[in-house]
């Protein structure tokens, strides 16, 4: 007889998740616990996480890898699923954690996740197979203190699992690009932060650079409209990350 798996927390954080949440509990229903940190939804997110059997605390936002890593931290298991509540995990990866879990061969674990974008999954370019390291032993990993741009930090070698996990928000292209803003802006603060700077070349050719890669190189074409403005977006988001660094390094210096 073969060993039980080792047992696994989902977590999820959460804000006015209700449209995506539903979805997303549904496809982890295999977890031996799901806890859900919502940071202060005005919507039915809570309750609607409670009447799905999930665990749920308040924390106010602390910055999204500290939010993550309260997250983990509250997890009654050592073994963590970190997800966002747009996210779903399909059959195949489900049976790829369960079979991993039995006999953990390392303390991390990988996989692929499938963008959707304007109506179609991207199977090519930036959307896919956009890496994420989601599944890990929390005595040997944790979240970074990244306030956008988070990632796990883990001991050793990581494993690459099959199955995809399906990120299908539901968002506006208005309210996508709202988000890219912010995003760009926290970005340009960490990297003037941490003593990065932005030259000319670097506002001009990124986007170039980035546009080569994703759209000529990893075949973003092959994806058609909502692969080309997926990219065109992405290149933008450098312009501004950079541009922005240019203002904030201008006024220390002013």
């Amino acid at each position: 007889m073969s060993a039980p798996r080792q047992p696994m927390s989902v977590a999820i954080i959460t804000l006015n998740a209700a449209g995506q949440l539903a979805a997303c509990l549904d496809s982890v229903r295999f977890a031996d616990e799901v806890v859900v940190v919502d940071s202060g939804s005005s919507d039915n997110t809570v309750a609607l996480a409670s009447a799905a059997g999930a665990r749920v605390i308040h924390q106010d936002w602390l910055g999204f890898g500290a939010q993550k890593q309260f997250a983990v931290e509250a997890a009654a298991h050592d073994w963590v699923l970190c997800l966002d509540a747009d996210e779903r995990v399909t059959p195949e990866l489900r049976t790829a954690i369960e079979m991993a879990l039995n006999a953990p061969s390392t303390a991390a674990f990988r996989f692929a996740r499938r963008n959707r974008f304007l109506g179609r999954y991207l199977r090519h370019g930036e959307g896919y197979p956009d890496w994420s390291l989601r599944l890990f032993d929390r005595r040997r990993g944790r979240w970074s203190d990244d306030t956008v741009h988070e990632k796990v930090i883990a001991e050793g070698s990581v494993a690459t699992l099959p199955g995809d996990l399906l990120h299908d928000s539901a968002e506006t292209l208005a309210a996508y690009l709202a988000k890219q803003n912010r995003y760009t802006t926290l970005a340009a603060e960490m990297a003037v932060a941490a003593g990065k700077r932005a030259g000319l070349a670097r506002i001009a050719f990124s986007p170039l650079v980035r546009f080569v890669k994703f759209y000529i190189i990893r075949q973003g074409f092959r994806d058609g409209l909502p692969g080309f403005v997926h990219i065109v977006i992405g290149c933008f988001n450098s312009f501004c990350k950079y541009a922005k660094m240019r203002e904030l390094e201008t006024g220390k210096t002013s």
